[in-house]
């Protein structure tokens, strides 16, 4: 793709002005921009060259031409974590590359273009370039960009070791001083000295009791037993006391870079850890290292170091309160003449990669572990009570030992990437329906800060994160779960853009929140994606469990998604949607594996025909009842699931399979899925009950798999009266269309009188409601919706707890329906 002999460092300098107007251009001067770039295939902004890249590597889209048919995969997202290349660097969420190849292996052939528009690391573009795929990459904040590059650059193994000995032949002559401490040998100091390997600092704080000061390492800390006791006598007073209960002392000192006075929690060095004569040795602090201490608080450091002020964040500002205030400030003076005299020496990426990774480690955040594994607390700026101040020489030089191995192992050849430094809101730059497959890991919610964490390190890249458009929850900066949503919306408009039709996007996630999960979900179906297979890892089982509400788990979830073909876009849109259902059933049921997976029961099948229709303002003719009956009359139904006429010879094969392995009966027992409402038990009822079965053993069946979140959900007996019959002491399914169509009908009426029950509640209670059953919630506004009474679904939203609306997809969409309808789209 590179021209040779082609000024491209100054041809991206000249296009700065207009690069400057995509979201995400990160905060920097131009020059440190340009020197940290290495285009065309990466820039710390967004990247000019995208589609030159495309046009080289890429096959242009022809629906008429087009035989792709590819159905979703799942696959063990934490595989390859004991790894060289998943351990060059650290960083505060990454998916192994090894996981990511399954996904990339399914979906493309060689020669495919994939993306990722949160890339982090850039672990799927290392998967791949291992997999001769093309890789675009795009990442909001710099850093994860710049590590991204290092990630998937050709690196020539002998150069970086050359550059490597000789920068830490270098630093070692100008820099081992500060790590020198006295070793006694028979009570005399000895000729040559000890090197520090690391130095634990310890918080003092004050008893509450009688006001003395106290060493928190000399009275909590028991190294007898490896462990750091949670309560301990005062050494003054005797008093039972915590840290908690304790006061931090403060000490005032003055700043030479800020030039004034500070007030900071005082940390005092308590234990050293040490090397001599390739043994290791343990001290508490002497008069040399205090001296040692004092030099090197005097000494002016020759070098440049960023001295930024926290920026406002929850997290960036969480240290404001014991005097860190400033980036300088997270790192002990010793450590920060290192790491400054490193940085500034450095003269191969790569070197700069290993000098981030040590950097982050050479911080106060690093904590002391009784048991050893000194490392900072994962996605937090937290300052332990116990910073362990590492030997960052050693530190780096056990890195580069690392990245040796890195590139061994990774072994790339060619340049097969481009990497951009931009918004995943704005594609601008990146050509329509040009895109193979997408893999992406997106942020989720409030559960990480990147900005805030990133700024550690980019204060030392010069290049600051652009967070406007970065898609987190945070008070700080006013940005709500309605603000995420906004974004995440923006982002996947951009994912369907360039995704070429009929091709497939999967979504790695972190299910937090349910609120949360709900605005990605609500996002990509909004976009135009249609989603077709949630599931989940059972880390414990090893197995995939399938996922029908949020808030079930704490685990990762995958979700499959798909861009419809543009005709089946134009047809829907030609018609409003009328008579297309069967249409759409039959494209989503296409786009399902050929297996027991609860998309394809009618209850699954009826909300996603549902929530496309609303969605996007379309009538909807059918309940649930009536749906039912058009599924019996187009569609073959087995073992409770719906399959195309073309599919089911598969699906049996695929139960005689199963019969031969001795996994399962054919179909009994592997729709394996968390039952956590009434709608996800009905489902699994369905399945359970193949043939009559008594209540007892429905009931230990039941309750082994019921985890109730946050529905008021009916008692299971009522739930098997309602929904099936009961014959000769057991229940049964509905086998007629008549006896199907009766119980519907007679659940139906139940759940609208239940609904209007909860309206009357509604209008006569001034508390909001917090609890309700969510099948007759959901049906009642569905049943207002087609019959466009939309002031009483708004009325009665009012009186619904946010959370409950927040958590419930369908509950939300309906009540966002009817917003528009009365409200219009607003300014």
């Amino acid at each position: 793709m590179k021209i040779e002999n082609f000024d491209y460092k100054a041809d991206l300098l000249s296009k700065l002005p207009e690069l400057k107007q995509i979201e995400g251009f990160p905060i920097g001067k131009d020059e440190d921009i340009i020197e940290l770039s290495d285009p065309p295939y990466y820039t710390a902004c967004p990247n000019p060259y995208i589609n030159e890249f495309i046009e080289k590597y890429g096959k242009s889209y022809n629906e008429e031409t087009d035989d792709y048919h590819c159905e979703p995969f799942v696959g063990d997202v934490s595989e390859g974590k004991n790894d060289p290349i998943y351990n060059a660097h650290s960083y505060h969420t990454k998916v192994p590359h090894k996981a990511i190849m399954k996904y990339i292996k399914h979906y493309t052939k060689e020669g495919d273009i994939v993306l990722d528009g949160f890339c982090g690391t850039g672990m799927t573009g290392v998967a791949a370039q291992l997999l001769n795929r093309k890789i675009i990459l795009t990442e909001l904040s710099p850093i994860a960009s710049f590590i991204s590059y290092n990630y998937n650059n050709v690196i020539n193994l002998t150069e970086f070791k050359n550059a490597a000995n000789q920068l830490l032949k270098d630093i070692d002559k100008e820099c081992s001083w500060i790590y020198e401490t006295n070793h006694i040998i028979n009570g005399k100091i000895a000729q040559t000295k000890g090197k520090i390997i690391h130095v634990i600092w310890s918080d003092v704080f004050s008893c509450q009791f009688c006001n003395n000061e106290y060493t928190f390492w000399n009275e909590a800390v028991d190294l007898h037993n490896d462990s750091v006791k949670s309560e301990y006598n005062c050494p003054a007073c005797n008093a039972l006391i915590d840290k908690n209960q304790s006061n931090r002392v403060y000490i005032k000192k003055y700043d030479n870079v800020l030039k004034e006075e500070i007030s900071f929690s005082k940390q005092v060095p308590v234990y050293i850890n040490y090397s001599y004569n390739k043994k290791r040795f343990f001290k508490i602090p002497d008069e040399f290292d205090y001296q040692l201490l004092n030099k090197i608080d005097d000494y002016s450091i020759p070098y440049w170091y960023p001295i930024d002020r926290m920026p406002i964040g929850d997290e960036a500002r969480r240290n404001d309160s014991i005097g860190i205030t400033h980036l300088h400030q997270y790192y002990t003076r010793r450590n920060l003449l290192i790491l400054s005299t490193l940085y500034n020496k450095i003269t191969h990426p790569l070197l700069k990669f290993a000098f981030f990774n040590t950097s982050w480690h050479g911080t106060l955040m690093r904590r002391y572990n009784a048991r050893g594994g000194h490392r900072p607390l994962t996605g937090t700026l937290y300052i332990p009570q116990l910073p362990s101040e590492g030997n960052m020489l050693e530190v780096y030089s056990n890195k580069i030992k690392m990245l040796i191995k890195f590139i061994e192992c990774r072994s790339l050849k060619s340049k097969n990437f481009i990497i951009s430094t931009q918004s995943t809101t704005n594609f601008d730059n990146i050509k329509s329906n040009s895109i193979d497959y997408i893999f992406t890991d997106p942020p989720f919610g409030d559960n990480l800060m990147y900005s805030d964490l990133n700024f550690i390190w980019e204060g030392w890249l010069k290049i600051i994160t652009n967070n406007k458009s970065e898609a987190i929850i945070v008070k700080s900066l006013n940005k709500s779960i309605t603000d995420y949503a906004y974004l995440m919306l923006k982002a996947f408009q951009s994912y369907y853009k360039v995704l070429k039709p009929n091709r497939w996007i999967t979504v790695e996630f972190h299910n937090s929140k349910s609120s949360v999960w709900n605005a990605i979900q609500d996002a990509m179906t909004k976009a135009g994606f249609i989603i077709s297979q949630v599931t989940v890892l059972d880390k414990q089982q090893g197995s995939f469990k399938q996922y029908t509400s949020a808030g079930t788990v704490k685990n990762d979830l995958v979700i499959s998604a798909y861009k419809p073909t543009k005709s089946f876009e134009e047809r829907i849109i030609k018609n409003a949607g009328k008579d297309f259902e069967i249409e759409f059933v039959k494209d989503f049921l296409n786009n399902l594996p050929k297996r027991p997976i609860i998309e394809r029961t009618e209850q699954m099948l009826y909300s996603k025909m549902l929530a496309y229709y609303v969605q996007r303002g379309y009538e909807v003719q059918y309940n649930s009842t009536t749906f039912y009956s058009m599924l019996r009359n187009h569609f073959v139904e087995e073992d409770g699931l719906w399959f195309n006429d073309n599919q089911i010879a598969d699906y049996r094969t695929f139960k005689q399979q199963m019969k031969l392995e001795g996994k399962q009966d054919g179909s009994q027992g592997m729709l394996t899925l968390f039952v956590t409402d009434e709608k996800s038990a009905i489902i699994w009822l369905n399945n359970f009950l193949s043939e009559p079965k008594s209540f007892s053993d429905i009931h230990s069946a039941f309750t082994k798999l019921l985890n109730k979140q946050d529905d008021l959900m009916p008692d299971l007996k009522d739930i098997l009266s309602e929904n099936y019959y009961f014959e000769n002491d057991k229940y049964r399914k509905p086998i007629t269309d008549e006896e199907y169509l009766a119980l519907g009908e007679k659940r139906q009426r139940n759940l609208l009188k239940q609904f209007e029950t909860l309206l009357i509640e509604a209008q006569s209670s001034k508390k909001k409601i917090k609890s309700v059953r969510k099948e007759a919630l959901v049906f009642g506004i569905e049943t207002y919706h087609k019959s466009r009474r939309f002031g009483e679904i708004l009325a009665l939203s009012k009186k619904l707890d946010s959370k409950l609306i927040e958590n419930n997809p369908e509950i939300s969409m309906f009540i966002e329906t009817a917003e528009f309808e009365v409200e219009g789209f607003g300014e």
